[in-house]
């Protein structure tokens, strides 16, 4: 700044300079040509009063112009008759023009002039016109005031120039002189001030990258200048300790910073912090108004995608205890040891660890992952007790991995905020479950049955597809709660629902119907061969099982079934169920362990009681 203030200053004092010198060259030059007219003017006259004089007195006209034309800086002078004269004096000392600013004037009768401008001289040429006045009436046939003719003079104003130069020269100094001075005056008071710019500037770049430092006041300052410089280190020192004390509380809500913005101004880093918080506010209030778990676990992977601008990852749920293995939601490509862990869910490092798995140059952190191009992440978050979120990245460079792991505090932020609301919906669940589950089997009961029915049936319908409906009876059971105890009836039942869940598709429904009655909806059934194929299957599972009961004692049991066809034997499912009941106890009255397909010939219910 100080450099262009100089050079500014300097390009001012020369422009001043040039207009101070063109206004005076100008001055010179207007008042040099009125002081050449007006000379002009005043030898026209003494030449007119002496040509009046010579020419009364018969006296030497030529001596009279030669004196007058040997005046100082007159360089050439000559008459010009016009033609009232021309007649009568053919031999006067008047001569014809000579060129047309002698035509001009005698013409006109006014005084006219032209400038001629060399390097060196300059001249001024004078023509005055002489007009007629009484005394010319007496000699010329002419009236008073016409144009007799005119007074030619070429004057040199060369000299007048070269004064009016010097003058210009001892000004245009005296200036530059002055100009210096003030200059060399002026640098000397407001260096103090360049000074201060300087450093004023420095601490501003500084602090934007973070660096906050106090001024040092350079002396020569006035004592206005030197308050402000302190009122200004005051705010710097306060701005310093408020903003790094914002920053490092804020850090701790959000536990994220990105280290591509290190060494940058804390407030700035404060804002964006904030911003986060309020990103995650609103996040959070819009999973608290998700209805169900998949919704929210959408609305997760939308943040990644959008916010964090995350190509390749999956979310997948891990129950230790079932050992079972869910994948939710899958973006891009990711997920390459599903294959080797989807049947195993024990073997996943991070559900087994509850920590995060980050890929690692010189060793596999996990040896399930076989692409071996590909960088990975994965994140834990304990969603409920034995269930755990898995979140497993994948990049395609070091850089991507890098950026994930600078980010991953606050991507966990995140999860940590959806985890409640996950768990609410996970808790609704299993409640809605324990309302529509046995509690002894785990089975759907019977009011579960009630409530699908009312969506199960019209799409059964509209899809033009069968139900084939099973009624099972535990053969002689009242017999095993008698002779082993009720706590062997119940492990009978469990071995039931265990047997049938394994031969039924899941698709398929499975109702405890009452006590040791069950009920099988084998859900879109080709035909009653295929379901009666099912029922020998499950009758020839039942039968084969062995249940333990005491001391090494096992038993065998098995199970009488009833098979009707919706709606090929009834558009009414409730006579469907009906129908099964009878062909349960047409099994029932044959020796039981069999599989009875309902027919109409059977008896009706009304006359089996």
């Amino acid at each position: 700044m100080k450099k262009n203030i100089i050079v500014q200053f300097l390009i001012l004092l020369i422009l001043v300079a040039i207009f101070i010198t063109g206004i005076s060259l100008y001055n010179l030059r207007t008042v040099s040509i009125k002081s050449s007219v007006t000379s002009a003017e005043s030898i026209s006259e003494v030449i007119k009063s002496g040509l009046d004089l010579h020419i009364k007195d018969n006296s030497n006209v030529d001596e009279f112009l030669k004196s007058v034309s040997s005046m100082k800086n007159v360089k050439d002078l000559w008459l010009v008759k016009s033609d009232l004269i021309s007649s009568q004096f053919e031999n006067s000392k008047f001569k014809d023009p000579k060129d047309d600013l002698d035509r001009t004037v005698l013409r006109a009768g006014k005084t006219k002039y032209i400038v001629s401008e060399g390097f060196i001289n300059t001249n001024v040429r004078v023509t005055i016109p002489y007009n007629a006045n009484v005394t010319c009436l007496s000699c010329h046939n002419v009236k008073e005031g016409q144009t007799l003719g005119a007074i030619s003079i070429v004057l040199d104003v060369s000299t007048l120039k070269e004064i009016g130069i010097r003058s210009i020269y001892v000004i245009i100094t005296i200036i530059l002189l002055a100009v210096i001075m003030v200059f060399l005056f002026s640098k000397k008071v407001f260096n103090p001030y360049f000074s201060l710019y300087t450093k004023l500037r420095d601490n501003i770049n500084q602090a934007k990258v973070g660096k906050f430092i106090n001024i040092s006041i350079p002396p020569g300052l006035s004592s206005e200048v030197v308050q402000v410089t302190k009122d200004y280190n005051n705010l710097i020192t306060i701005f310093k300790d408020t903003s790094l004390d914002i920053d490092e509380k804020l850090q701790g809500f959000v536990g994220y910073r990105d280290k591509t913005t290190l060494n940058t101004n804390p407030l700035n880093e404060s804002k964006d912090i904030i911003d986060n918080l309020s990103n995650l506010y609103q996040f959070k209030k819009q999973v608290e108004l998700d209805n169900t778990k998949n919704e929210i676990y959408n609305r997760i992977a939308q943040v990644f995608e959008n916010k964090f601008n995350l190509k390749n990852f999956t979310f997948f749920e891990i129950d230790i205890k079932k050992q079972k293995m869910e994948r939710i939601i899958s973006v891009g490509e990711s997920l390459f040891c599903y294959d080797s862990i989807k049947d195993n869910p024990h073997l996943c490092r991070a559900a087994r660890t509850k920590s995060d798995v980050i890929s690692i140059d010189f060793h596999e952190s996990c040896p399930f992952f076989n692409k071996k191009d590909k960088f990975y992440y994965c994140l834990n978050i304990d969603i409920i007790e034995n269930l755990y979120l898995i979140v497993h990245f994948v990049t395609d460079t070091k850089e991507e991995l890098e950026e994930i792991k600078n980010k991953s505090l606050f991507i966990s932020r995140f999860l940590k905020e959806a985890r409640p609301a996950v768990e609410v919906k996970l808790l609704m669940q299993a409640l809605e479950e324990s309302a529509f589950k046995d509690g002894l089997t785990q089975l759907y009961n019977r009011k579960f049955l009630d409530e699908n029915l009312k969506i199960l049936i019209p799409q059964i319908k509209r899809d033009k597809k069968n139900i084939g409906l099973l009624m099972l009876d535990m053969d002689h059971f009242k017999a095993v709660n008698d002779e082993y105890g009720h706590d062997i009836g119940d492990k009978v039942l469990k071995e039931l629902s265990r047997i049938l869940e394994e031969n039924v598709r899941e698709s398929d429904i499975l109702v405890r119907y009452g006590g040791e009655e069950f009920m099988v909806l084998l859900i879109g059934v080709d035909s009653e061969e295929s379901a009666l194929a099912i029922a020998h299957k499950i009758g020839a599972k039942v039968r084969e099982n062995e249940i333990d009961v005491y001391a090494g004692t096992t038993i065998k049991k098995t199970v009488s079934m009833g098979l009707s066809m919706f709606p090929e034997d009834s558009s009414s499912f409730e006579t469907v169920v009906k129908n099964a009941d009878i062909a349960l106890y047409e099994a029932k009255s044959n020796g039981r362990d069999k599989v009875v397909r309902y027919t109409k010939e059977q008896k009706t219910s009304v006359e089996l009681f």
